[in-house]
Parts: structure tokens; sequence; C-alpha cells
């Protein structure tokens, strides 16, 4: 089990992948309408990274993106927004990067996903073991590096690395049926990965997956953290998270607002919870942190341009109402 007091040297190691989102523009605009589109940063486990340098950690990724415009593109942000992409690898031939169309807009909203033959699935044990793990604090990763070889295999042993050189291990389970061959694959390595880590951040439908049945996912956050999980935050939409250790469990609401999409949320919430443990704050606090900075992202334009700095999150709880009542 490894010491949570590490995360707060503030400096992580994110495995999984970057890609471009498109959003037409202006916002509002369906895509089928569209004539104009916005660019930036995507893929969540870029977007947890830019999270946490928002917030003044550090954040280095791991992956591989394409040999071509759309992954220089993806380079190009990632020095951007400060984050260390000196283990990202360019890969050629026939991998391409990920790639959304995603509306700012909640009726009717539409996410065209692009993961055909992805880029980032070509990570390998030789990419993910040329990184010191020594060097940081916390090793993050996302359910989707998992989908598919040689990135699951690269995951897994990175998490081998990782837990040899003390490093809390943080899981967002990040469920994308489409990644995967098959339902019963996707949940036997969830498990596997689940088994091994300290902290675990999913929703309710999630958790329900990874139990092989949608109405036991509060059973098996409780059974993760009976056993192997230190942490484990079940979120439950507009009801806000059930927060689970080995000592017991507390439930926080949300802070209401209206948004612009539903998506980016989830990156956000990471973001702002590692970076409120990694500050000292407590479990709770960190907590509603994460949930705060998910609300002002799905009032924003973009995932990645979207995330709060320390300020605007401080400026966010102090003028809105809430947290809600759980």
């Amino acid at each position: 089990m490894a010491d949570l007091e590490r995360i707060r040297g503030n400096n992580f190691v994110i495995v999984g992948r970057a890609g471009m989102d498109i959003y037409p523009d202006p916002p509002g605009t369906k895509t089928e309408e569209a004539t104009h589109f916005f660019a930036c940063l995507g893929g969540s486990s870029a977007n947890i990274g830019v999270a946490i340098t928002r917030h003044g950690g550090k954040a280095a990724l791991v992956t591989s993106v394409s040999d071509d415009a759309i992954g220089r593109f993806a380079l190009n942000q990632l020095d951007h927004y400060g984050i260390d992409r000196a283990h990202v690898k360019s890969v050629g031939g026939e991998a391409r990067n990920s790639l959304a169309v995603v509306e700012s807009r909640v009726e009717d909203h539409q996410s065209v996903i692009y993961r055909n033959g992805a880029a980032d699935f070509e990570m390998t044990i030789d990419d993910v073991s040329s990184v010191d793990y020594g060097q940081y604090s916390a090793l993050i990763t996302t359910g989707t590096v998992l989908a598919a070889e040689p990135s699951r295999s690269a995951a897994f042993h990175a998490f081998e690395l990782a837990r040899t050189a003390g490093l809390p291990l943080i899981f967002d389970l990040d469920y994308r049926p489409y990644s995967w061959p098959s339902a019963q694959v996707a949940a036997e390595t969830y498990s596997r990965a689940g088994a091994l880590c300290d902290i675990i951040i999913g929703n309710d439908v999630e958790f329900g997956f990874m139990a092989a049945d949608y109405d036991k996912g509060l059973d098996k956050a409780r059974e993760l953290v009976a056993t192997t999980a230190q942490i484990v935050v079940y979120k439950l939409g507009e009801d806000g998270a059930i927060t689970l250790t080995p000592d017991g469990e507390f439930r926080t609401g949300i802070y209401p607002v209206t948004a612009l999409k539903p998506t980016g949320a989830g990156d956000s919430f990471m973001g702002g919870f590692i970076a409120a443990l990694a500050h000292g704050q407590t479990l709770r606090d960190a907590v509603l942190r994460g949930s705060a900075c998910a609300s002002i992202v799905v009032g924003r334009v973009g995932c990645a341009p979207a995330m709060p700095t320390t300020a605007e999150l401080e400026d966010f709880l102090a003028s809105h109402p809430g947290p809600t009542t759980p």
C-alpha cells in the first residue's frame, strides 16, 4: 500500500492519450449545421494534465501520437499548457490520433469520437520502461489506455514500475465501450486494474459495469476499499458523490450551474481533486473542490482551455451557492 502523503510532492506522471477536440462555433451550433470550428487539446489524460498544471502542479504525459499534422497539433498544445512530453512518442504508418467533434450544447448533444487505429494504443512496454518513476509523486491513468494492445500491457507494466518506486496509483475509470473488443474483456481488465490502485474515481454506471450488475456498483466500490484501495470516489451526477475509505464513507453535494455542454467534468474533477490533496486539503474539501472544477468546465467551451486556475476556482467557491445537501 503506497503512502498517499507522497502526492503532496505535486509532480505527476500521467499515462494515456492526447488528441484533438473540435467544437462547432459559435456555442449551441449543431455539427451538421456548422461552418466554423474551434480546435483544442483533447484526450482525458492530457486534459487531466492541463487541470493539474492550471492549479500549479507539474505533469508529464506518457503516450503515443500520430506522426502527422494532428499529432503535431497535440504536441504543440502540450507545450502550450506546460505539460512535459519527453515520453510522448510519434508513430507513423496507419496510426491516427484520437479526434473528437463535440457540440457545446446540452439538448440533443452530439459527440462524435474517432478512435479507429488510435495512435495512443501503440504505446509499448519499452516506452513506459524509459520513465524514471522515482521522480514523481503519483501515477495517474484512465481506463481508455487499457482498451487495446500493446497499450494495455504497457500500462500494467507502468503500474508495476511505479509501485516498485513507491508511487500511489490513481485510476479514473473513464469507461468508453466503443474502444473495447467486448464488455467481458473490459470488465475483467478493469477489475484487474482496480485491484492494483490506491485511488479510484468513477461514476455509478462505471462501477456497476465493473460489478457486472448496474445495481451493485456501490457494492463494488465498497469491496475495493475493503480489500485494496485507500480512497474510492463514487460519483452520482446531480446527486453528488460518495467517498469511501477503509475508515468509513461520506456524501457530498454539487455546485449547480447552467451547463453549456455535458463533457469535460470528469477530467476537471480529477485535476481539482488531486491538486487539492497535493496542497494538503482534507479529503472532503478535495472532493468538493473537484466538484466545483467540474461545474466550472461544463459552463465553458472546450475541455483543456476550460480548466480553471486556482484563482478562478477560489472566486467560484466564494461567489457561487453550494454545495447542495446530498
